[in-house]
């Protein structure tokens, strides 16, 4: 897989005139050189549902009068960049128009994702219909035709549907569209259906060619949803709706799946559909590097103008970011991750055996702890049920994990070879949320009645006091077992009500102990209220110090620390066959511009920043890259000490092992 690609978008109305009028092809090249391209993506049909290239399985746009996919890939090739084809499979407006029978409905009939035909927008199709059938032609078509170096299908998922073809389908089966389990069986089969289609129409010419099915988001827990693709695109825009919580989240789970990744952003201010915007140039910078950090290539999202000349600007701003990811390739590829702990993701939880739906692209526990993570400057994975636990110290059960079957084996193997679990809230507590499974210190007497609540800690948490921090999420009732505990609930006065209130927001706390809040036990440490989900809601400070003061009680033998601020990001990547590890430390502040946008402007230096890495055998040699300058470090009893001059955006710092 390439490192530096662009997925080139081109959803271009029939309402306008001369397509790709001014495209040329050396202009084309010049632009993909200028922005130090490897790979771009260019398209067969878009989401209007036109074709860019003669064809029998579509029809051409209207005001299209040559084969601009067939030139774009010619040009391309001659300078050695790959081209991937772009399909849109999911939306076909043209189609919609005539065939709106074969549209995804929601029980009310109302198609998605513009409800009905009154407003502007696509409307989106169920695989369950025939209109599968002209989609597989239209694959065979553009792999049998053209010199394609994959295949991308987008707008792609298992939907929930009650059009008339799945209706019909669910009671052929002898079962009810009011039963939702069966329903949701339906719509695993109608997606695993389409993917088998996809790949016979592709193998049946091009046998291996890459496919891509994109969803907007890698649903954690799914593996088999993953593996129906020949590679992973992580499609995260900070700015456009995901934000920069999701891509380290996904990347940190997508990496552990094995196989090869990009993270996908965009050069828009905005999102995709965007003419005219532009993110800062140190945004891309940042972004791109944050990909090689956690493991993946990069890709950036891009729209050709309907006249078809690429834009100068926007190749420039690529081209800032690309020829930094060139110079460093060579440390990112064949790359796995060093960590310490690992988060079960509670996406994986919920969605483990059931259909994927509609949910969120990030659950606020599982932001909220990977939020702490990275502030606290921790080597982490995001793990499923079907990870080996046995890789880390440490295990995290954020905030709704109840412990059954197969997990409650799991994690029993899993601490009684030394490995120790964080759990938070409900997590640790059987199905029936009646008890403990693990061996935590406590036993559980019931839910905290009273909202807000107060922790008190009985250490030193860092930079916080031994005093009583309001609460704000859901806490447990616990008793003391067997453990230590290091904190205590206390609780309001009362809960707010029309006849007892006090001042602008919440009554005090009642100073005295309602409870152990925070106890070690043999099993690990447990913490009493939905920690993690109100870290990404609330952000408070007691949130963070309190997880990070407990994983570093667990983590004797942690393997690396550092000076780096909070709002750095640190990785260890390994690269086995060349026997070394790659230290990447990056540093930026997004700040909001608008009402809902983040963005990357200025990036300070950071200097001086401290790092030990606790290694498992001689370092022969540590250097900058790629500067390829040696830095000068101490070497003692496994642990290797240096100091970064200087931190810039990103950096990488190889420990070349003898």
């Amino acid at each position: 897989m390439r490192f530096r690609q662009v997925h080139l978008d081109f959803h271009t109305s029939e309402a306008i005139q001369r397509i790709g009028s001014e495209f040329n092809k050396k202009q084309f090249q010049d632009m993909l050189q200028a922005g130090h391209v490897d790979s771009i993506t260019v398209f067969s049909k878009c989401h209007h549902g036109w074709a860019y290239h003669p064809s029998q399985a579509n029809e051409i746009h209207p005001h299209l009068s040559f084969d601009l996919l067939g030139e774009m890939i010619a040009a391309a090739h001659e300078i050695d960049v790959k081209t991937p084809v772009y399909l849109s499979a999911g939306l076909d407006e043209k189609l919609a128009r005539i065939h709106p029978e074969w549209l995804i409905r929601d029980q009310q009939d109302r198609t998605n994702w513009v409800s009905g035909f009154m407003s502007p927008g696509y409307h989106q199709f169920c695989f369950n219909s025939p209109y599968l059938e002209i989609l597989t032609e239209q694959v065979k078509e553009v792999v049998r035709s053209y010199d394609a170096d994959g295949i991308f299908l987008d707008i792609v998922g298992v939907r929930e549907c009650y059009c008339h073809n799945c209706v019909t389908s669910i009671r052929t089966r002898g079962q009810d569209p009011r039963d939702l389990q069966a329903m949701k069986i339906l719509w695993e089969d109608t997606y695993r259906n389409y993917t088998q289609r996809m790949r016979e129409a592709v193998d049946s010419f091009k046998p291996g060619l890459p496919v891509f099915h994109n969803g907007g988001h890698i649903t954690r827990g799914r593996r088999d949803l993953a593996q129906m693709n020949s590679h992973l695109e992580v499609e995260s825009l900070p700015t456009g709706g995901w934000g920069y919580d999701h891509f380290p989240l996904s990347a940190r789970y997508a990496q552990t799946l094995g196989m090869e990744f990009l993270g996908m952003t965009g050069k828009f201010h905005t999102s995709w559909g965007e003419f005219g915007g532009f993110k800062h140039p140190n945004a891309l910078r940042y972004e791109a590097s944050l990909s090689l950090a956690n493991g993946a290539r990069c890709s950036i999202g891009d729209q050709l103008h309907p006249l078809g000349l690429m834009d100068t600007a926007t190749y420039e701003l690529i081209g800032r970011a690309y020829a930094e990811v060139e110079a460093k390739e060579a440390w990112c590829s064949d790359t796995s991750n060093v960590a310490d702990v690992a988060l079960l993701t509670l996406e994986a939880v919920d969605s483990h055996g059931s259909a994927d739906t509609e949910k969120p692209r990030t659950s606020l526990s599982d932001a909220g702890a990977v939020r702490i993570l990275l502030e606290g400057n921790m080597l982490f994975d995001v793990v499923d049920l079907d990870a080996d636990f046995h890789a880390y110290q440490v295990l995290i059960l954020p905030d709704y994990v109840k412990v059954t079957g197969k997990l409650a084996s799991k994690l029993q193997h899993f601490v009684a070879a030394g490995g120790k679990i964080l759990a938070t809230g409900m997590s640790g507590l059987n199905e029936e949320a009646s008890a403990f499974v693990l061996d935590l210190g406590v036993k559980w007497l019931g839910s905290n009645p009273y909202k807000p609540h107060y922790f008190r800690p009985d250490v030193s948490l860092n930079t916080l006091s031994p005093t009583a921090n309001v609460i704000y999420s859901e806490g447990q009732r616990v008793g003391a077992a067997g453990g230590t505990v290091l904190g205590v609930s206390e609780d309001s006065y009362f809960n707010r009500d029309i006849f007892t209130f006090c001042s602008h927001q919440h009554t005090p706390n009642r100073p005295e102990p309602a409870g152990p809040a925070m106890v070690e036990g043999p099993d690990g440490i447990y913490m009493a209220w939905n920690l993690f989900e109100e870290y990404a809601t609330y952000g408070s400070l007691v949130l963070k110090e309190a997880a990070l003061f407990a994983l570093k009680r667990l983590l004797p033998n942690q393997t690396l620390s550092t000076s780096l601020p909070a709002q750095g990001i640190v990785t260890l990547q390994q690269q086995k066959q060349e026997r070394r590890w790659i230290n990447h430390l990056l540093y930026a502040s997004p700040v909001k511009r608008g009402q809902h946008i983040e963005v990357i402007e200025d990036i300070l230096p950071v200097y001086n920043t401290t790092v030990s890495v606790r290694v498992p055998s001689n370092v022969q040699r540590v250097y900058l890259a790629p500067q390829m300058e040696s830095l000068g470090f101490a070497q003692q009893e496994g642990l290797v000490t240096y100091t970064l001059p200087v931190l810039e955006c990103h950096q990488m710092v190889v420990l070349q092992f003898d």
